[in-house]
């Protein structure tokens, strides 16, 4: 053992362990390697691994890879691409500076008899950051299986070698998810290539009074290595199972219940890793998939993927117009949540319960801290993850903005789906759910409506009105100094105005023709955002085009009578930026 120097880190002042010091875990695919066939490793440790190098020694020496990717903090980890797996018995050798360790069964390589571990999440959380590594706000996919059938961003494509990946094969599994469903599908489709146990509950939706509560366990198949190509639409079928069962009452199971899909976390960055799920209050699901560092001229970003009724995955920031939470007047109990171990023992999977996961020291990470936590202490303790040293108060307030713009570009195309399929459909009205179910349904309602975006948009339009406030209040934190309060309002309202007239969102009006709209126009028009969400009226109206004017003429729908009464009955709650409890 290193003697640990007074005061600091044994291996000196402001260095890291290495990683081969302590815990790490690797996977090799395809699971049936072929000599003279392309090779991968996927290794994760519990120390920052930004110098490991990985080779493959065999009877005719070393082969290095062709291409090493690097990810995480933490896990760390490290992707190696061999263009051939070596003839006859090779081993696969980490080395850092002049260690090396031989992975096998008893130093690193993963091991699943034993079911989910530190090993197996480790890989899992790196697996999902290289899913989507160079993924950014822009980033979009018409269906999960877009996401996975891509080589170059896949890790296990085709690990089963039965062409579950090819999208041109006949055995290429598809994969479409809602939002509730994508974390169970990415977690499923993991499980399922390295013969790790998945599991879910039925679950109900819960009350006012009483979170959703679990009940059945319905558990997949263990597959085993090695098993025929058939079980690829055996696969298809389960997703299937998982899609007609998991609902965003699944996200939302109070935190101290043991017997759930989820578990609660700390709001630390080790515990919020790449494959943590957040569950918001009202219904809709993210999984955590990069962080990207702060730096002195940017500000650092949280990212998620979600997906949408239409099966578009995208990737979105972590910040109030996208990620909500309150804890007040909302079913059930949202947040940071992971998913709950699934262990072997004796041959049968169990999942672990709450005490174990607080003891496990492969776990160690269920919290009570989210637990009827404040709207504002939850984001102050979020911002100070994301951003540890003050921020540059321009710089974080213009990412506000470019945040928005991305938003109401996103906006953009969901409208334009709604007016597409109203419009292909002459005299068909969609019909609109009474009250909070507007929020919550099914068909065609809940594919072309547009109430939760709206009602994100309202809010991140607020964020960004109280920022100069927020930043007159606290100068120190955003790197302004001594500052009066005056003086940093008057700037930062005027640099609002700069951005809002020069950032534009373009739409397709009813007649055909483009129309470009400033932020600054959004921002006059978000008294009409709060009853803009009905596929029913045309698009103009959804986009706030004011009584009068020459945008609005041109609109050729309205909804319903019967549903502008319930429209006007639930605008109090868009207003007051909440959404009434299913």
């Amino acid at each position: 053992m290193i003697p640990a120097r007074s005061g600091g880190s044994p291996f000196g002042r402001g260095a890291s362990p290495p990683a081969l010091a302590g815990r790490r875990a690797v996977l090799v695919s395809p699971e049936k390697t072929q000599p003279g066939r392309p090779l991968r490793v996927l290794a994760a440790f519990e120390n920052a691994g930004a110098n490991v190098r990985v080779v493959l020694r065999g009877a005719a020496g070393d082969a290095k890879p062709l291409a090493l990717k690097r990810g995480g903090g933490p896990p760390f980890w490290v992707a190696a691409e061999f263009a051939a797996a070596p003839a006859g018995t090779f081993r696969v050798i980490l080395a850092e500076g002049r260690d090396e360790a031989v992975v096998g069964p008893s130093s690193g390589l993963l091991d699943v008899s034993r079911g989910w571990s530190w090993a197996s999440e480790a890989l899992y959380s790196a697996w999902i950051e290289a899913l989507f590594a160079d993924a950014d706000e822009r980033s979009s996919w018409p269906a999960l299986h877009d996401v996975t059938r891509d080589r170059g961003r896949n890790l296990l494509h085709d690990h089963l070698g039965a062409g579950e990946d090819d999208p041109s094969g006949p055995n290429s599994l598809e994969m479409t998810p809602d939002c509730a469903d994508n974390p169970f599908f990415l977690r499923a489709y993991f499980a399922w290539k390295l013969g790790l146990p998945f599991g879910f509950h039925e679950t109900g939706w819960g009350t006012l009074e009483s979170a959703p509560k679990a009940g059945r366990l319905i558990m997949a198949g263990t597959r085993r290595p090695g098993s025929p190509a058939n079980i690829v639409p055996a696969m298809g079928r389960f997703l299937n199972q998982v899609k007609n069962v998991i609902h965003a009452g699944n996200g939302r199971t109070a935190l101290r219940a043991d017997d759930t899909d989820y578990y609660p976390l700390p709001l630390t960055r080790r515990a919020l890793k790449p494959g943590t799920v957040f569950a918001d209050p009202y219904g809709h699901t993210y999984t955590l998939v990069r962080w990207i560092g702060q730096t002195r001229q940017a500000p650092g970003l949280l990212l998620g993927a979600d997906a949408q009724p239409d099966g578009t995955v995208a990737v979105k920031r972590f910040w109030k117009g996208n990620f909500l939470f309150t804890t007040a007047e909302v079913v059930g109990e949202p947040g940071f949540k992971a998913f709950r171990p699934i262990v072997v023992d004796g041959g049968r999977p169990r999942q672990l319960a709450n005490r174990e996961i607080a003891a496990s020291p492969d776990y160690g990470d269920f919290s009570l801290e989210q637990e009827k936590m404040a709207s504002n202490a939850f984001y102050a303790a979020m911002e100070k993850l994301i951003n540890p040293d003050p921020l540059d108060a321009k710089a974080a307030f213009e990412d506000l903005f470019r945040a928005l713009h991305e938003q109401l570009l996103v906006r953009v195309d969901s409208v334009a789906k709604g007016e597409a399929y109203v419009t292909a459909h002459p005299g068909a009205v969609i019909p609109m759910p009474s009250g909070p179910s507007v929020f919550q349904s099914l068909g065609s309602w809940e594919d072309y409506s547009t109430p939760n975006r709206d009602l994100r948009l309202l809010i991140a339009i607020d964020t960004i009105a109280e920022f100069p406030d927020k930043v007159a209040r606290d100068p120190a934190a955003f790197d302004m100094g001594r500052r009066a309060p005056d003086e940093i309002r008057r700037e930062l309202r005027a640099l609002a105005d700069k951005w809002a007239a020069s950032m534009t969102i373009t739409y397709k009006g009813s007649d055909g023709s483009s129309r470009t709209r400033t932020l600054a126009e959004i921002f006059r028009r978000k008294d009409a955002f709060e009853m803009g969400y009905n596929p029913n009226d045309s698009i103009e109206i959804r986009w706030g085009a004011p009584a009068g004017s020459a945008e609005l003429a041109t609109a050729r729908r309205h909804a319903p009578a019967s549903q502008l009464a319930k429209m006007k009955a639930l605008q109090p709650w868009f207003h007051k930026r909440l959404r009434p409890a299913v």
